[in-house]
């Protein structure tokens, strides 16, 4: 998810009663809630270090208490006073754990189980940066505000009513809950219209079923067979009519894809690529050259890419130059 719902999810757990576990504990959650996205320093690197680095051992289990850790290691430096501990690595772990819930939900994914394991894990439910969610905390950030100056307005004489913001954080807590619990049931509705259909005569091999952050009842279709990919939105209210899917074949075998695909750039990108497409075209500045692209059809397609790879492959099968880049998107 993007980092303003990573901090203002971590702000609603402070205000819903965490803040009482020790003094500063607000603080820590808001550093808490971000600290596992510190891998972003690694797109100084490059686009390739970042789609290495990016939601890796920082985003893992075993990285947890570290990430606590150092979130109630700098706000006891920056705020130079005594902290409870018990509660302030309670606060800490609270503040990673949801972060790492939170982007376990969108299509992107977490590698969750590293060192052990570098298998993606993903729910498909919820888009990067969810406008819902957005609308969800603007309510309950708003709300004790408002209330405070109605308050205000109506308090004659002693002392104003404090408003804590307490009940608009459990509320927003639980309504963010309900979203994305909703969310996966439309998911597994979305996923199940998907396999039922057949398409161009071929059943599906495996299917995704990718969020509309608009529209929790749209979803971005991908089904892959054997000899090609299909691209579909689709209702769950609705009827789906999969001969209306656009369809990318897979290209036929080619010495220059294995040239390309012994790259550091393509070895990178195919460990992350989850919906692998392969295109191979004459390269119009190498004389009898290739020009060898693959996308991941999660973020984008041929003619609207998201994560690109790119190599130029020479007549001799020499990788002359590759390249990756991200599209508009770029995840947090």
């Amino acid at each position: 998810m993007d980092n303003l719902t990573h901090t203002a999810i971590g702000l609603f757990l402070a205000r819903a009663g965490a803040r009482k576990w020790t003094p500063r504990a607000t603080a820590i959650l808001l550093v808490a809630s971000n600290a596992p996205d510190i891998d972003v320093v690694t797109g100084a690197a490059g686009p390739l270090a970042y789609l290495h680095y990016h939601r890796g051992l920082t985003h893992a289990l075993v990285a947890m208490p570290v990430l606590a850790l150092l979130s109630v290691v700098l706000v006891r430096l920056a705020a130079r006073k005594p902290l409870y501990w018990p509660g302030a690595m309670a606060a800490g772990m609270l503040g990673v754990a949801f972060h790492l819930m939170l982007d376990w939900t969108n299509v992107y994914g977490i590698r969750l189980l590293l060192p052990f394991s570098g298998r993606w894990l993903r729910l498909d439910s919820t888009a990067v940066v969810d406008p819902w969610i957005w609308a969800i905390a603007a309510a309950a950030l708003a709300g004790p505000f408002l209330a405070r100056l109605v308050g205000s307005e109506i308090a004659s004489g002693g002392a104003q009513p404090r408003h804590h913001g307490r009940g608009a954080a459990r509320f927003a807590l639980i309504a963010v809950m309900i979203l994305d619990c909703g969310r996966l049931v439309l998911h597994g509705r979305a996923v199940e219209m998907l396999e039922a259909r057949v398409y161009q005569g071929d059943s599906p091999s495996r299917v995704a079923a990718l969020p509309n952050p608009f529209n929790p009842l749209r979803w971005r279709g991908l089904v892959e067979t054997p000899a090609f990919y299909a691209v579909a939105d689709l209702d769950v209210t609705g009827d789906f009519d999969p001969t209306r899917a656009l369809i990318l074949y897979k290209p036929d075998a080619d010495p220059a894809l294995d040239a390309a695909a012994r790259t550091p750039v393509f070895r990178e990108f195919l460990r992350f690529n989850q919906y692998p497409l392969w295109r191979v075209t004459s390269a119009p500045t190498l004389d009898g050259g290739k020009l060898v692209e693959l996308f991941d059809l999660r973020f984008g397609t041929p003619e609207a890419p998201g994560f690109q790879a790119t190599a130029l492959v020479d007549a001799r099968l020499r990788v002359v130059d590759a390249t990756f880049r991200f599209g508009a998107l770029r995840p947090r």
